[in-house]
């Protein structure tokens, strides 16, 4: 089976191009499992992590953590994110420790240009969440 950076090998260029032919500049992240940021030009604040198992490619935007949520709209901002799901295209809201993502998932043989209209829909779907969940965060 070919290395995570072998599957997205022409991501980078692929990516650039999709959104405008900003720079996207792809980083693997030391450790156990393999993990590789996606930064692109302009939206820095926002990497993308992209990791596969044998089973699914998980691309995963971190977009802000528990203690950044206004205390007393914590329960409409999570109702907010049910009532959301359904309409974000390629992308769901989740929790992983603490933070509140955004996150596709794509099957483990996805073709590089799959992963690439998934990585810039999930980039899109983040900016858009930040700026339309802004008045529910510190």
């Amino acid at each position: 089976m070919k290395s995570l950076q072998e599957r997205l090998a022409g991501l980078d260029t692929l990516l650039g191009a999709r959104l405008g032919g900003c720079a996207v500049n792809l980083q693997p992240i030391p450790g156990e499992t393999s993990v590789i940021q996606v930064l692109i030009g302009g939206r820095e604040e926002l990497p993308i992590f992209v990791t596969a198992s044998d089973e699914q490619i998980l691309c995963i935007c971190y977009l802000w953590k528990d203690e950044e949520v206004i205390p007393d709209k914590r329960a409409e901002l999570l109702g907010l994110l049910l009532d959301l799901n359904p309409s974000i295209p390629l992308s769901a809201f989740g929790r992983v420790k603490g933070h509140y993502v955004l996150y596709g998932a794509l099957a483990s043989d996805a073709s590089v240009n799959d992963i690439t209209t998934d990585i810039a829909a999930l980039s899109d779907n983040a900016i858009d969440a930040l700026e339309a969940l802004t008045g529910y965060l510190l």
